[in-house]
């Protein structure tokens, strides 16, 4: 039998990578690292504080995930993830108080939409002031913001004293991991530690619409409902 062929990495994207402050070198390769997995949310939250880079299960599958100001720890997920740096991510909290000063004051209305959705499944993309790290938002004007109401997430941001960055755990282009098992097969000795608890039962991820226009850029009506307050054009 012949053997298989390498599958071949995409390169790094280094004109996004010098746009948001990222070595592309950096995201080339690196040793394997010790991967604590473990149902202790304490002992993964440790790992998040000292900057390491964790998989943990939120609505629908796992994510990938670190402090969001941390550009190291950035820089290791994208290279775990082959993520393109200028697609930005999404930010998940258990309170919004976390990422409040990332975020421009918006409508009222516009806010209590976004508030009056969480805690829950549901992503909008929040003007971000310029102090938002740009890495975070890639080439885009808007963080997305989701303030979850995955228990087990909610507990890891207590105990993390922070909010976590949040891109499903998958290779770009591959299907996202649901289990545990699936985040050790992919990322076992690239990421820090598997928080080994279940997802929540959702089929599908996370709606995203913006905050300012109402677009839905995923889900929208036929997916998780939402209070129905017109406030857009």
């Amino acid at each position: 039998m012949s053997p298989a062929a390498p599958v071949r990495q995409a390169e790094p994207d280094t004109n996004a990578a010098a746009q948001t402050g990222m070595d592309p070198m950096a995201l080339s390769g690196r040793p394997a690292c010790e991967t604590l997995v473990s149902a202790d949310i304490a002992a993964i939250a440790a790992r998040v504080r000292t900057g390491g880079l964790i998989a943990y299960p939120t609505e629908a599958v796992f994510g990938l995930g670190c402090r969001p100001a941390d550009a190291a720890a950035f820089e290791r997920l994208l290279e775990a993830k082959n993520r393109d740096v200028g697609k930005g991510v999404i930010v998940i909290t258990d309170d919004l108080s976390r990422v409040a000063h990332w975020l421009e004051p918006v409508p009222e209305a516009m806010q209590a939409m976004a508030e009056a959705s969480w805690p829950g499944p549901h992503t909008w993309l929040w003007p971000a002031r310029s102090a938002c790290p740009v890495w975070l938002r890639g080439r885009h004007t808007r963080l997305a913001v989701r303030v979850t109401a995955h228990p087990a997430v909610r507990a890891l941001c207590v105990a993390a004293g922070s909010a976590l960055v949040s891109t499903s755990a998958n290779r770009s282009g591959e299907p996202p991991c649901r289990d545990t098992g699936c985040v050790r097969q992919h990322f076992e000795g690239q990421v820090d530690g598997i928080l080994d608890l279940p997802c929540g039962g959702a089929e599908t991820p996370s709606s995203i619409r913006d905050m300012i226009t109402g677009a839905w850029i995923r889900g929208g009506p036929a997916g998780p409902p939402l209070p129905q307050r017109r406030i857009w054009p």
